[in-house]
């Protein structure tokens, strides 16, 4: 079988991973490991979690195939799907939700100046927000997800999204300023 060139249109690819074809499936999965694996250890800070939760996503991709309607589709399934499995291993009792971030292990994605979460403290503290919070800054500014594509994601309101938005934003600043916010009841 040959695989078909990124000009052909990665649909037949895709077309070709729901017939069967293993090597067109294994040439979607090597198209969105880096981003699933990043989404995840970005949210999780372990490396070993967020491999397994790599296979789980690429798992329930394999059972779902016949669900994708298109490539486009597929990269939105994906860092749903991730994102929502991260944020339910969080939840776990035994992980909780405010484990910080791994720092000894290196980001599967290279340093650049557009990524706004790559400098290890702002990363730490990322690690210290709620699991739902951490979903949503992740999708909104690691993988550059608009609002609205974000609340689908993750199946919340809108505004949903842009309390979690704000609210981490105003966290993550008071922590790197190492300020305290003081509430307007507190004000005189």
């Amino acid at each position: 079988m040959t695989l078909p060139h990124a000009q052909d249109g990665h649909a037949s690819l895709l077309q070709l991973a729901r017939r069967g074809e293993v090597q067109a499936f294994e040439a979607l999965v090597r198209q969105h490991q880096a981003s699933v694996f990043s989404v995840g250890y970005r949210m999780l800070g372990r490396r070993d979690v967020a491999e397994d939760l790599a296979q789980e996503v690429f798992l329930q991709l394999y059972r779902r195939l016949d669900s994708i309607e298109s490539m486009e589709h597929l990269g939105f399934w994906l860092r749903r799907v991730v994102a929502n499995l991260a944020i339910d291993w969080l939840r776990r009792p035994a992980h909780g939700a405010t484990q910080p971030l791994d720092e000894e292990i290196g980001l599967a994605a290279p340093e650049t100046d557009a990524d706004p979460l790559m400098t290890r403290a702002l990363a730490r503290l990322l690690g210290e927000l709620a699991p739902a919070a951490r979903a949503v800054m992740v999708l909104r500014y690691q993988e550059d997800l608009d609002v609205a594509d974000v609340a689908t994601a993750l199946e919340m309101p809108v505004n949903t999204v842009k309390s979690h938005i704000k609210r981490s934003l105003t966290a993550l600043r008071a922590k790197m300023l190492g300020a305290q916010l003081v509430s307007s009841e507190e004000l005189p």
